[in-house]
């Protein structure tokens, strides 16, 4: 698969050879207390890692868990992930997930990820929905999502277990139409 371009980041397939800067991000309390999983170690990291690698591979991929790099740099900074619904749950939605290293938040990387995201959604896979279930607490992520036009659906209690307990999630989502709508509009504004 060809890279992705935002405004500030690339969003391309994952390396072996990216393994340091994906335990950076996955093994970071910082980070990983707003995920769906505990920190990793490197065996874990490595693991993981290697999962993506070969569903990336796959001619029915399921899944599409991408590195996120900056414009004018390839090391790996975070990661963005569109999870196409399967034939049973409905093949027209998809999940939205992502997260940046913490050196690096602030800067607008995850909402310009997820906008490609949305995108390549959209656009390339024709999906109908995309959704994205987050953290109460994770004011940023709420802000991202917001920022680029999902709308609130629901609290989901007890949703994931994470570092040691039950943690509930908002969920969130944007339609095609609406997708569409804000697209029109950016391309129509002076």
């Amino acid at each position: 698969m060809e890279p992705l371009k935002g405004e500030r980041t690339v969003l391309r397939e994952f390396r072996e050879t990216d393994i340091d800067d994906y335990l950076a991000i996955t093994g970071d309390d910082r980070v990983t207390d707003w995920m769906a999983f505990d920190s990793y170690d490197r065996a874990k990291a490595a693991g993981v890692l290697a999962g993506i690698l070969e569903r990336s591979a796959r001619t029915d991929r399921p899944d599409y868990m991408l590195a996120v790099t900056r414009r004018d740099d390839d090391h790996v900074i975070g990661f963005a992930r569109i999870a196409p619904g399967t034939p049973a749950s409905g093949p027209w939605s998809a999940k939205l997930g992502y997260a940046v290293h913490a050196d690096h938040w602030g800067h607008g990387y995850a909402t310009d990820a997820a906008k490609v995201m949305l995108r390549f959604a959209f656009e390339t896979l024709h999906v109908h929905r995309v959704t994205a279930a987050i953290g109460p607490e994770n004011a940023a992520s709420i802000a991202v999502v917001k920022r680029i036009g999902f709308s609130y659906e629901g609290h989901l209690r007890d949703h994931v277990f994470t570092n040691g307990a039950w943690r509930d999630s908002l969920l969130y989502s944007i339609l095609e139409d609406e997708y569409a709508d804000r697209s029109s509009a950016r391309h129509l504004a002076p």
